[in-house]
Parts: C-alpha cells; sequence; structure tokens
C-alpha cells in the first residue's frame, strides 16, 4: 500500500466508525454475511480490518482469527473493539496485505472487506491473499461498489474531492469479473443497497 494512504488511514481512524454513520447503511448485512460464511473455519486471515467493525462476527465462528491492518492507528483501534468485546479468539497485527509475513496455504479463509477498491495494484494485492490460502480456501471480499447506481457515481466524486485514497470505482459485476480473473471461482455475488452498495463476493481459488 502507498505512504500517502497509510498516512490518510492514521489520520482518519478516530472518525471511521462515525463516518459510517453515512455510508454505512449496507454494513450490518455484510457482517452478518461475513460471520456466517466464516463459520465452522479453522483458521481465518482478515486483512485491512480497520476498526475491527467485521472482527468480532468472524470471530464469533472461527476457531482462531488473525486481524490486521496496516494502519498502526487503525490497529489500536481494533485491538480496543476485541477487548471490549471480551474476544479472546483473535490476535491482532499490523501488516501490509501486500507482504504478508505467514507461509504459503497457512488459512481456511480470508477476508478482505470493503478494500480492494483501495488498492494500487489490485492483482498483487489478490495473488497475496491466494498465497496464504489453502487450497480450495475460501476467499470473501465485500466490497463498497462506486459506480454501482447514479447516486453512488456522485457520492464517489465528493469523496474524492476530500482526498479519499480510492484507486477505482467499481459496480458489482465489474467486481466480480475482477474476482474471477484472480482465479477464484464466484459461490456467491450480490448487492446490499446504500448510499454506496457494497458488492458481496465469496469463492475459492481452484484446487
Amino acid at each position: 500500500m502507498e505512504a500517502d494512504d497509510r498516512g490518510y488511514w492514521d489520520r482518519h481512524a478516530k472518525n471511521y466508525d462515525r463516518s459510517m454513520s453515512l455510508l454505512g447503511g449496507p454494513i450490518p448485512r455484510m457482517v452478518e454475511l461475513v460471520g456466517a460464511a466464516a463459520a465452522g473455519m479453522e483458521r481465518v486471515l482478515e486483512v485491512a480490518a480497520g476498526t475491527g467493525l467485521v472482527t468480532p462476527a468472524i470471530a464469533a465462528g472461527a476457531r482462531e482469527v488473525v486481524a490486521t491492518d496496516y494502519s498502526a492507528a487503525m490497529v489500536s483501534s481494533l485491538e480496543r473493539r476485541v477487548r471490549e468485546a471480551g474476544v479472546t479468539n483473535v490476535r491482532c497485527e499490523q501488516a501490509d496485505l501486500y507482504a504478508l509475513r505467514f507461509a504459503d496455504g497457512s488459512f481456511d479463509g480470508v477476508v478482505a472487506a470493503n478494500v480492494l477498491h483501495l488498492l494500487p495494484d489490485l492483482g498483487r494485492g489478490l495473488a497475496s491473499l491466494r498465497r496464504v490460502l489453502k487450497p480450495g480456501g475460501r476467499l470473501i471480499v465485500p466490497t463498497f461498489c462506486h459506480d454501482e447506481t447514479a447516486l453512488s457515481w456522485v457520492v464517489s466524486r465528493a469523496l474524492a474531492v476530500t482526498g479519499f485514497p480510492g484507486h477505482r470505482r467499481f459496480t458489482v459485476k465489474s467486481l466480480q469479473r475482477a474476482v474471477e480473473e484472480a482465479g477464484v471461482l464466484v459461490s456467491e455475488a450480490l448487492t446490499i443497497p446504500g448510499l454506496i452498495p457494497i458488492g458481496y463476493v465469496e469463492g475459492r481459488f481452484g484446487v
């Protein structure tokens, strides 16, 4: 991830949850879907965990969760949320998803929520996630789709004026296509409505 982008998230970590009061309409349904997908998994990696909006739901069903973010400020907020929730099966770490410090095939599932549109190099990012998944492991990548509707198109351009570090604007169809081009067998792709809708895409890397 780029240094300027890291600085943006370090500065905005304390306000992130508040910003979700405007854009977070799809979040509860997204969290529900992610939690259901992670249920029964032994070991799950969460990248770009942010302040931990999704982490407790993953932890509720998985045996072990490693929750990471590349912003130190975000990791501090993440640790606080995990601690306050009384979750004991989550380890929080600072990590760059392009350079994950885990062995090949370490995880049954990888969750990357609302981050693919922020990646300067999408192909490299997806390859990094693929590397740490076990053969047939599940990739769960719900993502804000800024070009899904006319309203989200307008909102996205307004966000760009504020310095929001987005690198691409998906529709749900283009998100699914990008994930499939990375070698993922997509099993579910649906739209969660909102001011900026979330495309929920889930699948497995081919064995």
